[in-house]
C-alpha cells in the first residue's frame, strides 16, 4: 500500500482529531485526598450525641476537682442511667459519652488499680458500677456508648512518672474490655498542674507531646476496639472544633496537617478550622455544654440554654461540617435535670418538623454539567450513597432547582459525598423569587453537610453555585426546608 500523500495525511489527522473532540469520554472520577474511613464515615451519620458530665465534682460543686475529695461523698439518691438513655433518645441523639474518669482520678466503674472509686462508696452500698449501668441502658434504647478518660489524675501519686502511663492503659483496658462496643474515645487537652497526687499537694508539669505516648496508647484502643474513633485536639480520628461555645468555623475543612497538632497546645486555634491541602482526614466535633458550667451547679438552674440558642449551636455546628456533642450536667440526684428535657424536647420537636418535609423531593433540577454517567436526580432521591457529578471542565457549576408551585421556605441544605473527599472551597446560594434572582448567602466549605438559613419566604426555585473547587464535584444531596419561626429571646 503506497503512504498517503503529505497533505491528504495532515487533513486526515486534523479530521480524526475533530471526530474525538466532539466524542470525547469524560475521565473516570477519582477520589481527593485525604478520605475518611468506614468508621470516621459513620461517626459522621451520627452527628448529634450527649455528653454527660457526671463524677465527684457534681457533688462539690467544682468544674475541676483537687484530688484530694472522698469516695464518700460520692452519693447519688435517684441515679437512673435509663432516664439520661431515654432522655438523649427522645431528643433526637445518637450515642452518649460519659466522664468515666475526670482530672479528680474518681473512677465510676469499681476499677481493680485504685481505691478512689465507686467501690468505696455509699452508692449501691459499693458494689455499684456506673459504666455498666450507662451501657446496658445504652443498648436498650439503641444508642451508641463512649468514653471519656482523663489523661490527667489530680489524685494519683505518679503521675507526671513513666509508672502512671502503665496505670492509665490499665484502666483503659478496663473501659473497653468489659463493657461491650464503644463508638468514641474521648481524651481532652487538660494535662498537668496543681493537684493532691497521693498528698504530695504539688504542681506537676508534663511535656504534652511526648509524656503519654500516644502512639501506644493510640495502638492499644485500635486492638481493643477497632471500630472506635478517637478524639482529642489533634486526633488521630476526630478532632477539637477549637472552642466551647458550639460554633465551628465558617470554613471547616476536615483535613488537616495532624502531625503539627498536639492535645493541650497552646496556638491550637491556629489549625481548627482545617486545612484545604491537610495530609490526614480528621473532622471536629463541636463539644458545648446545655448551662454555663460542664458540670452541675445548682444556681445555675435558670441558665438552661434556650430553644433558639440551642437551635443557632446546631445549625453552627452540625450545619458547619460538624458534629454536634451536647453535655447535659446530670444532677446531684443523678438525673438529667427536669429544666434540660424541657428545652431538649423543644429542640427534638423544632428539628423534627423542620427537616420532615424536604421540598425539593420530586421537582426538576437543572444543571449546568453533568459527567456522564450521572444524574441530577442523584440529589433529592433521599439516599446517602448516590450522588451527582459536575463535568471536569465546568470551571463554576450550578445546580438550580425550579419549583412547580412557589413554597415557603427558609433553610437550605447541601452534603457532598465524603468517600470523594472534600472538595468545595466556595459557593453562592441565590433563591427566585417573582422571576428575579437574588443572593442570600455566600460561604466557604461544604463538607458533610452545609444549612444555609434564610429569611423566610415564598420561593419559585434556588440556585447553588460553585465558585471555586479542588475538583469537579461529587455531591450527594441537596434540600429546602422550612423551619418554624423562633421568638426571640
Amino acid at each position: 500500500m503506497k503512504p498517503l500523500p503529505y497533505f491528504q495525511f495532515i487533513w486526515l489527522n486534523l479530521f480524526l482529531g475533530f471526530i474525538l473532540s466532539c466524542t470525547s469520554v469524560e475521565a473516570p472520577l477519582e477520589p481527593v485526598g485525604p478520605l475518611p474511613n468506614p468508621h470516621q464515615l459513620t461517626w459522621q451519620e451520627l452527628e448529634y450525641c450527649a455528653f454527660i458530665h457526671f463524677n465527684m465534682n457534681t457533688f462539690t460543686n467544682k468544674e475541676w476537682g483537687y484530688g484530694d475529695e472522698q469516695p464518700s461523698q460520692f452519693n447519688p439518691t435517684e441515679l437512673d442511667t435509663r432516664q439520661w438513655a431515654r432522655v438523649a433518645k427522645d431528643a433526637g441523639m445518637k450515642g452518649i459519652i460519659i466522664t468515666a474518669k475526670h482530672h479528680d482520678g474518681f473512677c465510676l466503674w469499681p476499677s481493680k488499680y485504685t481505691e478512689h472509686s465507686v467501690k468505696n462508696a455509699p452508692w449501691r452500698g459499693g458494689k455499684g458500677d456506673l459504666i455498666r449501668e450507662l451501657s446496658d441502658a445504652c443498648k436498650e434504647f439503641g444508642l451508641k456508648f463512649g468514653v471519656y478518660l482523663s489523661p490527667w489524675d489530680r489524685n494519683h501519686p505518679d503521675y507526671g512518672k513513666p509508672e502512671y502511663i502503665t496505670y492509665f492503659r490499665n484502666q483503659l483496658r478496663e473501659l473497653l474490655t468489659d463493657y461491650g462496643e464503644v463508638f468514641e474515645v474521648w481524651f481532652d487537652g487538660a494535662n498537668g498542674g496543681d493537684g493532691y497526687y497521693g498528698g504530695a499537694n504539688e504542681e506537676r508539669r508534663v511535656d504534652k507531646k511526648t509524656y503519654y505516648d500516644w502512639p501506644t496508647t493510640i495502638e492499644l484502643v485500635r486492638s481493643l476496639q477497632p471500630q472506635a474513633v478517637i478524639f482529642s485536639d489533634a486526633g488521630p480520628d476526630i478532632r477539637w472544633v477549637g472552642n466551647e461555645k458550639g460554633y465551628a468555623n465558617e470554613t471547616t475543612w476536615s483535613p488537616i496537617y495532624r502531625d503539627s497538632v498536639y492535645a493541650g497546645m497552646p496556638d491550637f486555634q491556629r489549625f481548627a478550622a482545617g486545612q484545604e491541602k491537610g495530609t490526614h482526614w480528621v473532622p471536629t466535633e463541636t463539644d458545648v455544654s446545655i448551662r454555663p458550667g460542664w458540670y452541675y451547679h445548682p444556681e445555675q438552674d435558670d441558665q438552661v440554654k434556650s430553644l433558639s440558642k440551642l437551635v443557632d449551636i446546631y445549625y453552627n455546628s452540625v450545619g458547619l461540617n460538624s458534629s454536634l456533642l451536647l453535655n447535659l450536667p446530670v444532677d446531684t440526684r443523678g438525673l438529667v435535670h427536669e429544666n434540660e428535657v424541657a428545652v431538649l424536647n423543644e429542640l427534638a420537636a423544632f428539628l423534627k418538623e423542620t427537616f420532615a418535609q424536604n421540598l425539593a423531593e420530586g421537582q426538576k433540577l437543572k444543571t449546568s454539567t453533568t459527567a456522564k454517567g450521572y444524574t441530577p436526580e442523584a440529589l433529592i432521591d433521599n439516599e446517602p450513597n448516590t450522588y451527582w457529578v459536575s463535568h471536569s471542565e465546568v470551571v463554576k457549576p450550578t445546580i438550580e432547582l425550579q419549583l412547580e408551585a412557589p413554597v415557603e421556605a427558609n433553610t437550605f441544605m447541601v452534603q457532598e459525598y465524603l468517600p470523594m473527599g472534600q472538595r468545595i472551597k466556595s459557593f453562592v446560594l441565590e433563591i427566585l423569587k417573582e422571576g428575579n434572582w437574588t443572593k442570600v448567602y455566600e460561604g466557604s466549605t461544604i463538607g458533610n453537610k452545609r444549612l444555609v438559613r434564610f429569611k423566610t419566604q415564598t420561593i419559585e426555585g434556588v440556585r447553588f453555585t460553585v465558585n471555586e473547587s479542588k475538583a469537579q464535584l461529587a455531591v450527594s444531596n441537596l434540600g429546602l426546608f422550612k423551619a418554624p419561626e423562633l421568638s426571640e429571646d
